[in-house]
């Protein structure tokens, strides 16, 4: 009787040892994921910015004129004082809102993490996040409507014999408007990173001695930095672009970048070119804040 010969696997396959095959796998394998995501991210987010930074650097280019040659006069044009005046008012709205969202946010999340019956924490949570099933426009109405020196507000004050206040169509109305529509974002992502913080540790520093505030310093805000710090970026972000709130409760005094570039596209001074400046400047700053979301925001805390 013959011997069986043993088959030979085959040299050729990709997955059989060929380094060659191996390589060319690894290469095409993420290419093919990622080719969707890729090109949608290139035809709605690469493209677009790309040609408002061509548009960006044509001065003076408007609707229906012939461009111009190439120069920075956009970019120049933005440190004048008039326009450094609008870029540091809307960084105050921004980090007002930030801070405000930080102050009133805080308590609420550590309550809802630590403190409030486990059995109510997602009741509770979806109570809280339920004014962000209306739309923004809405919200920011409803403001008018409390605000307004006849409205809800000036009517409680006057029934306590207690003055007006005039508080519509000033900054302390866009602060107000801003807080209050990002105030739940913040909220659910302190709350997410509270609830991860590790019970042992506020034990331990009980046994050792350590008072409420010592135990606050040093042990629950280290802990939920990361939480923090993503909570912070992303309200700044949004409240920098944001164009609703200033636009119904700022008024005319209260012209932030977002009402700028509006005008530049469709108001009556049509400046595409520094329009197109300015969006660059704002895509920039969200940029930058971005990135430091990505470097610090997943950073444990022994790394601060």
């Amino acid at each position: 009787m013959a011997a069986s010969t043993p088959s030979t696997p085959i040299q050729n396959s990709p997955k059989s040892g060929s380094p060659l095959g191996r390589r060319l796998v690894k290469l095409i394998e993420p290419s093919v994921l990622l080719s969707p995501a890729g090109i949608w991210l290139a035809l709605l987010l690469v493209i677009p910015t790309l040609l408002i930074l061509n548009i960006s650097l044509i001065p003076g280019l408007r609707p229906g004129q012939a461009a111009g040659g190439y120069g920075l006069g956009n970019y120049l044009r933005i440190f004048e004082s008039v326009y450094l005046q609008v870029i540091g008012r809307s960084l105050f709205f921004a980090i007002g809102s930030t801070l405000i969202c930080l102050l009133l946010g805080f308590p609420v999340a550590y309550w809802l993490a630590l403190r409030s019956p486990k059995r109510w924490q997602n009741l509770l949570l979806v109570g809280f996040v339920l004014p962000l099933w209306t739309s923004s426009l809405l919200r920011d109405y409803a403001w008018i409507t409390i605000l307004r020196p006849t409205g809800v507000l000036n009517t409680f004050l006057t029934s306590l014999n207690l003055p007006p206040q005039d508080l519509l169509n000033r900054p302390a109305a866009v602060l107000i408007g801003l807080s209050y529509s990002f105030l739940p974002y913040m909220v659910l992502i302190l709350y997410a990173s509270l609830e991860k913080l590790d019970n042992r540790l506020l034990e331990a520093a009980a046994d050792l001695g350590a008072n409420a505030r010592e135990t606050f310093l040093k042990i629950t805000v280290p802990q939920t930095l990361p939480g923090i710090a993503a909570g912070c970026l992303l309200v700044f972000i949004t409240s920098l672009g944001d164009f609703i709130a200033p636009e119904l409760l700022g008024g005319a005094s209260s012209m932030t970048v977002a009402r700028l570039i509006y005008n530049q596209f469709l108001g009556a001074t049509r400046n595409w070119g520094f329009g197109s400046a300015l969006s660059m400047l704002l895509i920039l700053a969200v940029s930058i804040s971005i990135a430091l979301l990505i470097k610090y925001g997943d950073q444990s805390p022994e790394s601060y």
